[in-house]
């Protein structure tokens, strides 16, 4: 372990944000550089717990008591490579999980946790800044041809795997760039896109390749698709990673109305303007009356770029009851917590509402100025939760741009399922027969295409284990690290 007594010694230290004023004036990352002796201090925090929950809570399967233990030592070069046993991604991690770790923490049981998510990330800076990461080029090539379809955080950590078991890797995305939601869901201050760049460039390095602009499927999806055919007739194996990307909508009235976008309308084209593709976005929130539906991380991520494209106000809707501050007896140790949380984009100026259903929206014109909606109760209806509107509780409020961010259903049905012809599943999902493959021989899924919406961590952690069950495939065995199962589900 680190110090013995580093938890009775030291509390609990974060990096500090930036000043809001200063940072809505850019798309930098938020928080300020870290002082190493104090990140040592926090690394110190870690106890001799027995039995290390974190690893658990950690779908990964992390090292955490190793490298805190390094990291408290100055031992960063041991410390690295570590973290890169379980995780090959670990400054998307860093930047992205929300840290089911930390709430599995043993120390959390009656003190705040270890601060593991910034130790990660610290190694992994300095691990680069040093030059420690360097392409890992297989000793012998296998012969064996394998196909990632998406370039998300499952299909990169497939193919990284794979690519590194010997195998001819290529990666098929149908965006301009590599990178799926990385790239252009998540917003410049949460992660800022050279860190993704310069781990592509790795891969690379090491032998994937990349096909940008590359939409599998039929003419009816695209007009210059990639057939189906290419990848049966073309390849040994063939993973299917492209994320859980069908959006949830709200049928109601004034549905049909301008100025209403779903999220990932809305998000990409901020991002292309940080990568110097657009001089300005298309939709912007700029001097509009913002309303977002939909609490989650996807709502912020559209609240942080909405005030820095300079909205006017914001509302922020969901239709839960606020959390509770303290974790609640439904959610026990080491469980995940469902309490309030809030994230820089919640400091940057919103108003938050929670237990509220939008019922309309009413326009002039064709495009949408103003939204209904009233307060709900959860309530139980033959044993099973739901929502009842309070009467007497309806509102009107002014809104000029109306973002959907209520998360995604499954993968989007486009023929590359169908010209497979894999089985979908009930919720919408790729079946999977007990393992990592599909109904096809030969082909695999894993991430949000086969287990639905889910967190970064699951995404790495599924793309490593299919990547051990393709290679076991084409090879007979395999000697790739497979931490969690298809049926493996968070501690909630």
């Amino acid at each position: 372990m680190a110090d013995p007594r580093g938890f009775l010694v030291h509390d609990r230290k974060l990096p500090t944000r930036r000043p809001v004023a200063v940072r809505l004036k850019d798309w930098k990352e938020v928080y300020e550089p870290f002082p190493e002796p104090d990140l040592r201090d926090q690394a110190s925090r870690c106890m001799d717990c027995g039995i290390p929950f974190c690893n658990n809570g950690c779908p990964l399967g992390n090292l955490i008591p190793d490298w805190n233990d390094l990291v408290y030592r100055g031992d960063w070069r041991e410390a690295i490579d570590r973290l890169h046993a379980t995780n090959n991604f670990p400054e998307f991690t860093g930047r992205l999980c929300p840290a089911p770790c930390e709430a599995a923490c043993v120390a959390g049981i009656n003190i705040e946790p270890i601060t593991i998510k910034n130790v990660e990330q610290t190694i992994i800076e300095k691990a680069w800044a040093e030059g420690w990461v360097q392409p890992v080029v297989a000793s012998k090539k296998t012969g064996k041809k394998v196909a990632v379809i998406g370039s998300g955080p499952a299909g990169l950590a497939a193919a990284q795997q794979l690519t590194r078991a010997g195998h001819d890797v290529v990666v098929y995305e149908r965006a301009d760039r590599i990178g799926g939601l990385l790239r252009y869901g998540i917003p410049e201050f949460k992660m800022e896109k050279w860190v993704l760049d310069r781990r592509l460039a790795q891969m690379e390095a090491e032998g994937t390749v990349f096909r940008t602009n590359a939409y599998v499927g039929s003419a009816a999806d695209h007009p210059d698709h990639v057939p189906v055919s290419e990848l049966t007739d073309g390849y040994d194996a063939v993973v299917l990673a492209g994320g859980a990307t069908d959006w949830r909508d709200l049928p109601i009235p004034g549905r049909e109305l301008g100025g209403i976008h779903q999220a990932m309308e809305y998000l990409p084209l901020a991002n292309k303007v940080q990568e110097g593709d657009l001089a300005e976005p298309p939709l912007t929130a700029k001097d509009k009356r913002v309303v977002i539906i939909g609490g989650g991380d996807t709502g912020a991520d559209c609240l942080g770029t909405a005030n820095r494209q300079g909205a006017v106000i914001v509302h922020q809707f969901e239709i839960m009851p606020r959390p509770s501050d303290d974790r609640p007896d439904s959610t026990p140790w080491p469980t995940w917590p469902l309490i309030m949380r809030t994230a820089s984009a919640h400091e940057e100026g919103v108003e938050r509402r929670f237990s509220v259903e939008t019922s309309a929206f009413l326009g002039s014109n064709g495009t949408v100025t103003h939204l209904r909606g009233h307060e709900v109760a959860s309530v139980l209806v033959d044993g099973r939760p739901a929502f009842q509107k309070v009467e007497g509780s309806e509102f009107e409020l002014e809104a000029d741009l109306v973002l959907l961010a209520m998360g995604f259903v499954g993968p989007e049905k486009h023929s590359v399922l169908a010209g497979l012809g894999v089985e979908i599943d009930a919720r919408g999902n790729v079946v999977r027969n007990g393992g990592w493959a599909t109904t096809v021989d030969g082909v695999f899924a894993c991430g949000d295409m086969g287990r639905g919406q889910s967190l970064i961590v699951w995404a790495i952690a599924e793309g490593r284990s299919c990547a051990a069950a393709v290679d076991a495939h084409l090879m007979g065995t395999t000697l790739l690290p497979s931490p969690v199962r298809p049926t493996d589900r968070p501690m909630v």
